[in-house]
């Protein structure tokens, strides 16, 4: 296991933001609506809210968000209600409830009405984030841990490497290289983005041919008998895996 002494780079922190996660609030308290979009669009959610129930129906029938977060006391409509109706047309759109309904039985009759998760007010955001990740996990749609292409596996969290099922040690500067390269099969990196990803964020030295020795360094670790030939060079543009 590869293990570092310092926070995730700017770079790491980026590929784990969620990418085009839409998320539907319906909250009538306009002030809370506004925290919990606050919240959802720092940590890279797409959020769309609504005041009340009334155009939501409409809004997944054109749209298909990834999560729910509802209100029970909404005007023209109670949460648990339009939930159980939404329920009944099909729709199996995950749903945190986020209330002040806090009794055990609003409890259970937001479980039982379609829910799949229930926070009351007042809430802590921390929280709140935490159970959308959750959810969002379990239901397939938050971004994976684990990113790969050919036979090479990335724990992004861990820092694991592993090729053909053997772990690799990669120093930081490596592991973000690769990282880049994975990400983006059969796409020519330009040498420019990589220098900004990478090296003007670190503060190490930069010269002409700095690229070529960390690619010519980590083609070593990860194919050091060159018999897989991973990268391919992009005349005039810089590399690409293949």
């Amino acid at each position: 296991m590869i293990q570092y002494l310092y926070d995730e780079s700017p770079l790491e922190r980026e590929a784990m933001q969620p990418k085009n996660i839409e998320i539907v609030v319906i909250e009538d308290e306009e002030d809370i609506l506004e925290l919990i979009e606050y919240h959802l669009t720092g940590e890279g959610y797409l959020v769309t809210g609504f005041r009340s129930a009334e155009h939501v129906a409409r809004f997944l029938e054109e749209e298909s968000p990834a999560l729910l977060i509802v209100d029970r006391n909404l005007p023209g409509i109670e949460g648990s209600d339009f939930v159980r109706r939404i329920r009944s047309d099909g729709w199996d759109t995950p749903v945190i409830y986020l209330t002040a309904r806090d009794k055990m039985q609003d409890i259970e009759s937001g479980f039982e009405s379609g829910g799949d998760d229930y926070i009351t007010k007042p809430f802590q955001h921390k929280e709140l984030l935490l159970r959308v990740k959750a959810l969002l996990k379990r239901s397939g749609v938050a971004p994976s841990e684990q990113i790969s292409f050919r036979d090479i596996r990335m724990n992004i969290a861990s820092k694991d490497v592993v090729i053909a099922e053997k772990e690799v040690v990669l120093s930081n500067q490596e592991f973000q290289l690769l990282q880049i390269f994975v990400s983006s099969p059969n796409v020519a990196i330009e040498r420019e983005y990589l220098r900004e990803a990478i090296w003007s964020r670190s503060g190490d030295a930069f010269h002409d041919k700095t690229i070529n020795v960390a690619i010519n360094r980590l083609k070593k670790k990860i194919d050091p008998d060159n018999s897989k030939n991973y990268f391919v060079p992009v005349w005039g543009v810089g590399y690409k895996m293949s």
